[in-house]
């Protein structure tokens, strides 16, 4: 896995490639996903490289994949998708493919073209049929009926048609019949009217069935309509109508005979359809189960070849045109893997002439890699979400994995919510190899791939429940109370101990609505709880008091050495990169000034834990009290926790005070004497010469190198680099920044530590009115009906617990413990301004068809 500690050392490696074993030498590499590759040619345009052309083929093979993809679905065929990943095809086998894929494209679109022709004209046959069975009844005339008689109703019947004058006229009756969609029925209707100004008759009908529209293949209710009018230019209009909206209009037999003879027709051509249909049907899906077969590995093999051309257009050819010329970023432990990769591929393409590379030195900051498995993987993406670590500095990820979940956990304190939040993370571990929950993309994926973390957290949810002694707020007494409350009755002391002490009789008893346990009576109090908070402490009604001033310091507590860890691990980076000065004047400052200050306030609250006991408890002196008269120096005497306290106090604001000033100006003073008293030059490490991109002090550090690390010369293959102009005003504004930042944020950041009391007060709080307003009333019904009550009401208060609980609250904790993690941590030591390795792997392809279809 390597070092979470630190980011992989990288080097710079040149790939010198034949032209002929370029491409097997980069699906080797592809395969074992070890470099990062370098644009060579940012200054040519993508439509001016070398390999466009190939990147085209690829693309029109990607997009014959995806029509045949959504031919195979659209036939419901199963589509298989293989765990084996392919390789690369052999550049000879490409044309092939090509051709192949190319064949049964035309095969399948002449295929697909047919079927779609058949099917149309299957569909308007069976609605011609339709049209003839309903407007059989739409008009009937009598057997001496000839086309050129005109057969008018009466003209009382209807007197909006001057039928006397249309007979003068000397105007023959037409029909046109066919099929409207149902909601275009009135609007056709009105139009009709408008247009022909009357000179129609219009007659409908509804289908009982539903039928498919041949032209958009949607399922949708029909009316036939059978239109009469009078005279051609009439005729005109109405079809144009007709065409406006789009019916479908089929030829109106004249007579019943021809009719019959239509319809006898039709049945055999509907026959005939049916058969051809099925048999081009048969034939296609034949065709396609074959696609279907070899798709899978095809469309992996295209997707890898066209992620090799990408890569190689990324390269600059040498001045013969015979060799490519690469360069990548490559962790120097994968450096023989590199050279094995680059001899199997010279050896796949058979060349004489093997490729090979070597490492060069270079002045650029490399990418960041850190090694990752499916456990460590959660808390890395949470780092890299704050910012992708700066080069070797050191990872918080490392640390976040214990402190991340058990901050959450002090804020979320609970046994039981801990425990179910730990049952269902580990139902997600055990069944981290189901496929369905590996590829959901829901809020179930987000929940899979952060297993780990959630597993964590509900375990230390239940450590830190058993310290709160809560369980769905509840306490439960695993060994039994310290308190002894019977020891508190005056019967069990000897007379002259009652007057001393104010103990219990029958009559306080009675009559007192809050009883104290008084630890100082002998008896009373035993011992402390062997794990956690004593659970007498749930009936108390002081409990708040006491459970918010223990949890108030003990956030304190936890925030200022969380704090001071982070300042620690910021000497691990400044010895890493050779910046001895920092040490001496950034970190030495900036841990005094925290740890005398609030390191003091943390030994304060564990004197008085330890010092004073129950008897002399009332005159113990205020903790803030005494810390704010630190910084004000009363003129009235007071007691204080120890003897000698005033001048430890003064001494610790003089060291304070004085760490203050070397914060502000030591940096840029040191950086301004190095600059004026020595040359610049490059600092040699691994090879290469480093130079970071923010380091406006490195140039003024070059110098003092030799003096700091006890070397005089420098390294063998160290690079000399210009020195860039001294800004010492912009080291200095710099450094006053981040100075007020950090005094100013050590008091804030003290501050914000106090959310892990509020939210673990808010949670218990929940809890309690929770358990108050649905358990405790289903418990109180009387046995009659409370068997019958409290199975509704047990679902109930176990629906709100997982998502009133266990899903907001928890999401809550979860987002307050990332906030102390990126701002109160990390901003001690952590840059976050590198870039991330992304190595050239034909993993990190995406091999699901729904990124095909069309």
């Amino acid at each position: 896995m390597g070092s979470l500690f630190r980011s992989e050392p990288m080097c710079l490696a040149q790939l010198f490639l034949q032209s002929g074993t370029a491409y097997e030498c980069l699906s080797a590499l592809g395969e074992k996903g070890l470099v990062q590759f370098r644009d060579l040619n940012q200054n040519v345009s993508s439509f001016q490289r070398k390999f466009v052309g190939e990147v085209k083929r690829c693309e029109e093979l990607e997009r014959i994949l995806a029509y045949l993809v959504q031919e195979i679905h659209r036939a419901d065929i199963p589509l298989p998708e293989g765990e084996a990943s392919p390789p690369a095809p052999p550049l000879k086998q490409v044309l092939e493919m090509q051709e192949q894929l190319q064949k049964l494209e035309v095969e399948l679109r002449e295929v697909t073209r047919n079927k779609e022709k058949l099917r149309k004209n299957l569909l308007e046959l069976i609605e011609y049929t339709h049209m003839l069975r309903v407007t059989k009844t739409f008009v009937r005339r009598n057997v001496e009926f000839e086309p050129t008689y005109e057969e008018f109703p009466a003209l009382d019947s209807d007197s909006l048609l001057d039928y006397s004058s249309m007979q003068r006229l000397g105007a023959k009756l037409g029909f046109v019949s066919g099929l409207i969609h149902q909601g275009k029925v009135e609007a056709f209707e009105r139009m009709l009217w408008r247009v022909c100004k009357g000179y129609t008759i219009v007659t409908y009908a509804e289908l009982d069935e539903s039928l498919e529209d041949p032209e958009t293949g949607e399922v949708i209710k029909w009316h036939v309509f059978l239109i009469s009018f009078w005279g051609e230019q009439i005729g005109h209009k109405v079809k144009k109508i007709c065409d406006c909206y789009h019916c479908h209009i089929y030829p109106y037999p004249s007579t019943a005979e021809e009719r019959r003879e239509i319809q006898e027709g039709l049945s055999t051509r509907i026959q005939d359809l049916y058969t051809v249909l099925h048999k081009t049907e048969d034939y296609l899906r034949q065709v396609l189960c074959k696609a279907a077969e070899s798709v899978y590995s095809r469309a992996v093999q295209v997707k890898k070849m066209k992620a090799i051309y990408h890569m190689l257009n990324m390269c600059s050819l040498d001045v013969t045109n015979k060799c490519l010329i690469a360069e990548v970023w490559c962790p120097e432990a994968d450096l023989q893997g590199l050279r094995r990769a680059l001899e199997e591929g010279s050896r796949e393409s058979g060349a004489t002439i093997t490729s090979f590379m070597n490492t060069i030195p270079t002045t650029e900051t490399p990418p960041t890699l850190i090694r990752t498995n499916k456990f460590t993987e959660g808390f890395q993406n949470i780092v890299d979400a704050y910012g992708v670590g700066s080069y070797r500095e050191v990872n918080p990820a490392l640390f976040s994995i214990i402190t991340f979940p058990f901050l959450f956990a002090v804020m979320f304190g609970d046994f039981g919510h801990g425990f179910v939040m730990f049952l269902f993370a580990l139902l997600l571990v055990l069944n981290e190899n189901h496929p369905r929950l590996s590829q959901s993309q829901e809020i179930l994926g987000l929940f899979f791939s952060g297993r780990y973390i959630l597993l964590l957290m509900g375990l230390f949810s239940v450590y830190t429940g058993l310290i709160y002694n809560d369980c769905f707020s509840k306490s439960v007494s695993l060994f039994g109370s310290g308190w002894n409350v019977s020891a508190m009755y005056s019967a069990s002391h000897a007379p002259a101990e009652r007057g001393k002490m104010a103990l219990w009789n029958d009559s306080v008893v009675r009559h007192s609505r809050v009883l104290q346990l008084d630890p100082s009576v002998p008896g009373v109090f035993q011992g402390p709880y062997p794990l956690g908070i004593d659970p007498i402490w749930n009936l108390a009604t002081n409990r708040l008091t006491f459970l918010n001033s223990f949890k108030m310091k003990m956030s304190v507590i936890l925030g200022i050495i969380h704090m001071t860890f982070g300042v620690v691990l910021g000497i691990f980076n400044h010895l890493h990169f050779r910046k001895k000065f920092n040490i001496y004047l950034v970190s030495v400052p900036e841990l005094l000034f925290l740890l005398c200050m609030f390191g003091y306030l943390i030994f304060m609250i564990i004197y008085k834990w330890l010092v004073y006991s129950a008897e002399t408890s009332r005159a113990a002196p205020s903790i803030l009290i005494e810390f704010i008269n630190m910084f004000l120096f009363p003129t009235t005497a007071t007691s204080g926790l120890y003897a000698g306290q005033e001048h430890v106090q003064r001494l610790l604001l003089t060291v304070t005070a004085l760490a203050v000033p070397v914060l502000f100006l030591g940096k840029p003073l040191f950086l301004l004497w190095l600059h004026n008293g020595r040359s610049c030059f490059g600092v040699s490490r691994s090879g290469y010469t480093l130079v970071r991109k923010d380091s406006e002090e490195e140039v003024s550090l070059m110098g003092s190198q030799d003096i700091e690390e006890g070397s005089t010369p420098l390294e063998d293959g160290c690079r000399e680099v210009t020195c860039e102009e001294f800004n010492f005003g912009e080291i200095l504004m710099t450094q006053v920044i981040h100075s007020i930042e950090y005094c100013l944020g050590c008091i804030s950041n003290t501050a914000s530590y106090l959310r892990l009391w509020a939210l673990s007060l808010a949670h218990a709080q929940l809890s309690d009115v929770l358990w108050a307003m649905l358990m405790r009333v289903g418990l109180r019904v009387d046995k009659t009906y409370g068997v019958l009550l409290l199975l509704p009401v047990m679902a109930l208060f176990a629906v709100l617990t997982i998502f009133i609980l266990l899903v907001m609250e928890g999401l809550s904790a979860f987002l307050h413990a990332i906030r102390l993690h990126w701002v109160e941590f990390q901003n001690k030591f952590y840059v976050g301004a590198g870039t991330k390795f992304v190595p050239f792997s034909f993993r990190r392809l995406s091999w699901k068809f729904s990124d095909d279809r069309a």
